[in-house]
């Protein structure tokens, strides 16, 4: 069997992302391209979450958004659960869009405002014409229970401007899980909410990976989030993976200056890891 870079067979990985590179701009002007993705590769194991971390504009939610193919990519392949979905017609995309889920980093901007939450949950069932409107009722009413929103019947006429932030954000999460994708790609799920809920989210997180046997792609810039949602990471910098690793290996001895760099600003934040 083919092994990847970290140890991990091929097929054994819910997500392989191989040379995935991301160029934006015609080019036809000198500087006028601007290489947002160079060469990413990693995997995802099932059941594993992996994070990518990095400053702004280092290329991690540009590496989210050519996963999920809300970007078509200049170059690279993408496999989700061993298909290769970046050369899927449109028409093959529809069912991938089950299998891979998004939780955007901001709630309120991913939530339709006329929309109650009953009809936020519902709609990708609706729009994947999955079960019968009693069907759709359980599976909405199910989705909320697991994210803690209860009792569930006070938040189903709800709107989103009804709602604090980690309660849209927990919606967020509803209407991702609700289809029971295989994969859930979370973008900076927490860098929004205040630092009373944002354990919270990631617990719940955790939860859903727990029993819905989950695999997922954490985005963050945050060492913290990553430390106490990740089980491996990859540090990007300008677009390329400069280290990887598991989350204490990265973090307590990082290899790269740019991590050293990361690590320094978060210890003299908040303490060094683990005080």
């Amino acid at each position: 069997m083919a092994a990847e870079k970290d140890g991990m067979p091929a097929e054994e990985a819910r997500l392989r992302v191989a040379g995935l590179t991301k160029v934006f701009g015609s080019g036809r002007r000198a500087g006028a391209s601007t290489v947002a993705v160079a060469g990413v590769s990693f995997s995802v194991g099932p059941g594993e979450t992996f994070g990518l971390v990095g400053g702004s504009g280092a290329g991690k939610s540009t590496v989210a958004r050519l996963v999920l193919r809300l970007l078509p990519a200049t170059a690279g392949q993408v496999w989700i659960d061993g298909t290769e979905v970046t050369g899927l017609s449109s028409r093959q995309l529809r069912p991938f869009r089950r299998r891979a889920q998004m939780v955007a980093q901001d709630p309120f901007g991913a939530l339709h405002p006329a929309m109650s939450v009953r009809q936020l949950v519902a709609e990708p069932l609706v729009i994947h014409r999955l079960g019968s409107p009693a069907e759709r009722a359980e599976r909405v009413a199910q989705a909320l229970r697991e994210v803690a929103l209860l009792p569930v019947a006070s938040y189903l006429d709800r709107y989103p401007s009804d709602l604090s932030g980690g309660q849209r954000q927990r919606v967020a999460i509803a209407r991702a899980v609700v289809l029971e994708p295989s994969l859930l790609v979370a973008d900076e799920p927490t860098s929004m909410l205040d630092a009373s809920v944002q354990m919270e989210v990631l617990d719940i997180l955790a939860q859903l990976r727990e029993s819905r046997g989950l695999s997922m792609l954490l985005i963050t810039h945050d060492l913290a989030v990553a430390r106490h949602a990740c089980d491996r990471m990859a540090v990007m910098r300008a677009g390329e993976i400069v280290e990887e690793g598991t989350v204490e290996q990265v973090i307590a001895s990082p290899a790269h200056e740019y991590t050293r760099a990361l690590v320094a600003a978060a210890e003299a934040l908040s303490g060094p890891p683990g005080a």
